[in-house]
């Protein structure tokens, strides 16, 4: 029998190059999603910094480790949590997905596979697709310009995953039209659940159009967030 996992997808205006506030930040909105009944909660690209690749670039104390002792609130909120950050590795920095228990073990670690534009001058690229298990439930994992890829996609429903969770950003103007048309996608094309964690506000050289949200296999529309507000949205799934 299929499992069920009632899930929280996050959306914030990041602190540009700020580890700390945004680890309260994230820690207030897991504490928010376990509130609402969430048993996992899921936070956008680059959370942990906002999307300011010229600050991570010029200090190295914004790489984040999966045991970093800076996100030991965020691990201490009892909810499972998907966060991404920038990470050091043995090749160089990474656009890293950690995924913590609810106890707050690591569950799983993967780094983005297909770098967008300038993310290629500082960041390597992961090699290996990521999955976990969660109340029943396989998951697949990308960050925002993964998911423009079918390849990977289509690894994901073949390895028999039931929810794809997507990190991501996508700002104001055309960033609109690919959030409302690329997961709703997804979800049809693949008939998995997708939850996609969006940026609101400045993030970089964009401002994230929110609308963070939740489809059910087939793509119809579960729960949306708008596209202004801090918060969390969720919905069952399973």
């Amino acid at each position: 029998m299929l499992g069920a996992v009632k899930i929280a997808a996050a959306q914030l205006t990041c602190v540009p190059g700020d580890v700390t506030a945004n680890v309260k930040q994230a820690t207030e909105l897991a504490d928010r999603a376990r509130a609402d009944g969430a048993e996992l909660v899921v936070f956008p690209e680059l959370t942990l910094t906002g999307y300011e690749l010229d600050l991570i670039a010029a200090n190295p104390g914004l790489l984040v480790d999966a045991d970093d002792a800076r996100l030991d609130s965020m691990r201490s909120t009892g909810v499972a949590t998907v966060i991404n950050c920038a990470a050091p590795t043995e090749r160089g920095p990474a656009i890293a997905t950690f995924v913590y228990s609810a106890a707050g073990e690591l569950l799983h670690s993967y780094f983005k596979q297909h770098l967008f534009e300038h993310e290629r001058e500082l960041f390597v690229a992961g090699d290996r697709d990521g999955r976990f298990e969660l109340g029943g439930l396989r998951f697949s994992l990308a960050t925002c310009y993964d998911n423009h890829f079918a390849a990977l996609l289509g690894r994901s429903a073949a390895d028999g995953c039931d929810v794809h969770v997507a990190s991501s950003l996508y700002g104001t103007g055309g960033g609109v039209h690919e959030r409302a048309t690329i997961y709703p996608g997804i979800s049809r094309e693949s008939n998995m659940s997708v939850v996609l964690s969006n940026h609101v506000g400045p993030a970089g050289p964009w401002v994230g159009c929110g609308g963070s949200a939740v489809w059910r296999p087939g793509g119809d529309l579960l729960v949306e967030g708008d596209s202004s507000s801090t918060g969390v949205v969720t919905a069952q799934i399973g």
